[in-house]
């Protein structure tokens, strides 16, 4: 073996020594690589579920939000028809209020009126032509203390009855039967107002309207034809049969009452200049209807 060859056997041993010594340290920093990654591509996976996580429960809340909202304008609508349906109701109540104080002045003259008849009083026969009759004596009232000589000879005239069904003087018992059909008519179209069958309501009374226009109820018939379009959220229609009842019956007691629909219609649409300008041309034209009063309630609290 020469000289040379054991320094060079040395060297390879000492490289192969260094060599085996350097492989723990480089497996140990292939494995911290690694891990690194996998610690990198965890958090990543954190990451994107955690954000999963928060879309998810914004999406929820945001869901619950609006499902508060839908109820609560649900309750509030509900609220709104409830107010129009005892609107309604106070109406049919005041106006049989009404009916009723009439019909019972009515029966009360048509008793009065038989009763002097048949104790053969001032009245109880119907005067002929030329005999001075006049609406107080086909009333049953003693005649003016006038000479009847001195009476131009005139045809008896009939005293027509409102609308309780007291007979015609004259003509005793002629427009009973049309009145009698006329109030059984109308009733039966609010006994629909009343059921909550609005549409055939609105059919009935506006053929009572077109079958009976100069009855003194063909304007309350026309005022529920808008009041029943109005509890069906109706409101451009109420609107229009309201003012066909003010342009129609222009003197009627159930003018007021249109306008104070005419405006709670305009405010229901969202047009509150429209509706504040509507009461106030209540307040104006009718300052002593009741309609007047709740007007002024109204324009106070808006």
């Amino acid at each position: 073996m020469t000289s040379h060859s054991l320094p060079m056997r040395g060297a390879v041993v000492a490289l192969s020594i260094a060599w085996l010594l350097a492989l723990p340290a480089r497996a140990a920093l292939f494995d911290d690589e690694e891990a690194r990654k996998r610690i990198d591509t965890t958090n990543q996976r954190l990451s994107q579920v955690q954000r999963q996580l928060e879309d998810r429960i914004a999406a929820l809340e945001s869901q619950l939000k609006s499902q508060g909202l839908v109820e609560l304008f649900g309750q509030v609508e509900q609220i709104k028809s409830d107010i129009a349906r005892l609107r309604g109701q106070i109406e049919v109540l005041t106006y049989e209020q009404e009916q009723a104080q009439k019909r019972q002045r009515d029966l009360y003259i048509d008793l009065d009126s038989r009763l002097r008849k048949l104790e053969g009083g001032p009245g109880a026969t119907v005067p002929s032509a030329g005999a001075g009759a006049g609406p107080a004596a086909s009333l049953g009232l003693p005649p003016a203390s006038a000479p009847a000589a001195s009476v131009a000879p005139t045809p008896a005239p009939s005293v027509a009855t409102p609308a309780g069904g007291a007979a015609v003087a004259g003509r005793p018992g002629a427009t009973a039967p049309d009145t009698a059909s006329e109030q059984r008519a109308y009733d039966a179209a609010l006994d629909q107002f009343k059921g909550g069958t609005y549409g055939a309501a609105i059919a009935s009374f506006a053929s009572f309207v077109k079958s009976y226009p100069k009855s003194p109820l063909a304007p309350s018939a026309q005022y529920w034809i808008g009041n029943a379009q109005f509890a069906q959220k109706e409101y451009r229609a109420a609107i229009v049969s309201q003012r066909q009842l003010i342009a129609a019956f222009p003197e009627s007691q159930k003018v007021p009452d249109a306008l104070l629909n005419i405006a709670t219609s305009q405010f229901e649409m969202g047009d509150g200049a429209a509706s504040r300008r509507t009461l106030e041309e209540l307040i104006a034209k009718h300052p002593q209807s009741e309609a007047a009063a709740k007007a002024r309630q109204r324009l106070a609290i808006r």
